[in-house]
């Protein structure tokens, strides 16, 4: 085997290990250590309790880290473990690579070219999902993972699904996990983007074995099933708590300016439809719908033609210092329509518990509430409008 001596010099100057999980994998786990080894010689290997020869095999690796153990725990298990000894091995890198012999060690230099940009990013290998030979449930698959992890963070990735990436261990070493499976790559792409850490792709060429000798252990209902309810509760995670609070965020004398011209005033758009947005927006905003709001909203805004990015500014009316006022005025609304006695109660006495305890005046009221409050800001925006645009469009 010849040694790429610079790219060790490089890659021991960075602090940058190779971590290898694997699992029942011996036919092809030795050329990926061999093609490895051409690049470093800091190299974990993570034995994800394999039942077949693979810890026969590692033997003859002893002088690399090896971590070994009897049960099987799952991918994302396995990578955290060699997160965490990287760390304690005092390395600041780390680059994930499969172990079916689906990656090819002589892409490791490119990552290690793209550190050099980009030291503080996560890096993903994106295959060429387009290339003859792709197993159709890896094209959908990709497909499928890469459109959420969009609508998640916002972020146009080029493969989320890929297991060969670099990681910069002293940026994700605090971010909280809860999966252990295939489902963990998704994860902990998801939250280094919301913690703001820089998700980017750089192209790697990519091996599917034939169908009759390919070695999967993905299982198509189990790990399809875990991915998606992760997805679930990140979409939902995304819409109550992430985008809300990026909205804030975001906003500030300078971006409120640029939206009213940019959206209000020099749009094509005429005043109705600008009108009917915001009034659906604040509606879909208010109504009983938690965490699903902005994707109905977004969906029937399509269907109706109104402008979406308004619609979805009008919407986050229910960020989370408004849900109080907002629950509480939907009760009071309820009230009023059920004839009841409304006991004004304690503004701070308004919780969840309570709603639920008053579920029917309270999923009345909203609907009630927010046809209130649309047509409100309705009529506040067609005279902004009217006044604006006019002045601003028609100057006398």
């Amino acid at each position: 085997m010849n040694k790429d001596k610079s790219y060790i010099k490089k890659i021991q100057e960075k602090k940058c290990c190779v971590i290898i999980p694997t699992y029942n994998n011996c036919k092809t786990i030795d050329n990926v250590i061999t093609g490895v080894l051409k690049y470093t010689d800091n190299i974990i290997i993570i034995n994800d309790g394999s039942t077949d020869d693979t810890s026969k095999l590692l033997k003859k690796y002893s002088s690399l880290i090896i971590i070994d153990y009897s049960e099987n725990q799952g991918k994302g298990f396995a990578i955290r473990k060699g997160f965490k000894q990287a760390l304690e091995s005092g390395f600041k890198y780390a680059i994930t690579i499969d172990s079916d012999g689906q990656h090819f060690p002589d892409d490791l230099p490119a990552f290690i070219a793209q550190l050099d940009t980009e030291p503080e990013a996560i890096i993903v290998g994106a295959r060429n999902m387009n290339k003859e030979g792709i197993p159709a449930k890896s094209s959908f698959g990709h497909k499928f993972s890469n459109f959420w992890f969009r609508f998640e963070t916002g972020i146009n990735l080029a493969d989320t699904q890929s297991g060969f990436r670099l990681y910069p261990l002293e940026k994700i070493k605090n971010i909280k996990y809860f999966t252990n499976k295939y489902e963990f790559e998704i994860e902990v792409l998801v939250k280094a983007a919301w913690k703001k850490i820089k998700v980017i792709s750089i192209p790697i060429s990519v091996f599917y074995a034939p169908k009759e000798t390919r070695v999967s252990h993905f299982r198509p209902f189990r790990d399809f099933a875990r991915v998606s309810l992760l997805n679930s509760l990140l979409v939902f995670i995304a819409i109550v708590y992430i985008k809300p609070f990026n909205f804030i965020k975001y906003l500030n004398r300078k971006t409120i300016k640029e939206f009213f011209y940019k959206n209000l005033i020099y749009t094509k758009d005429s005043n109705i439809k600008i009108v009917l947005s915001v009034m659906f927006g604040i509606f879909m905003g208010i109504a009983p719908v938690w965490g699903y709001q902005l994707i109905i909203a977004i969906a029937l805004a399509h269907v109706f033609k109104l402008n979406k990015f308004i619609v979805i500014v009008a919407a986050n009316i229910s960020i989370p210092p408004m849900i109080p006022f907002i629950l509480y005025f939907s009760y009071i609304f309820g009230g009023i329509v059920f004839n009841n006695s409304i006991n004004l109660i304690e503004f701070s006495g308004i919780t969840f518990e309570f709603v639920k305890d008053n579920l029917m005046q309270y999923i009345v009221g909203s609907f009630i509430f927010g046809l209130f409050l649309s047509f409100c800001f309705g009529l506040i925006t067609f005279a902004f409008l009217e006044f604006f645009r006019k002045k601003t469009l028609n100057p006398e």
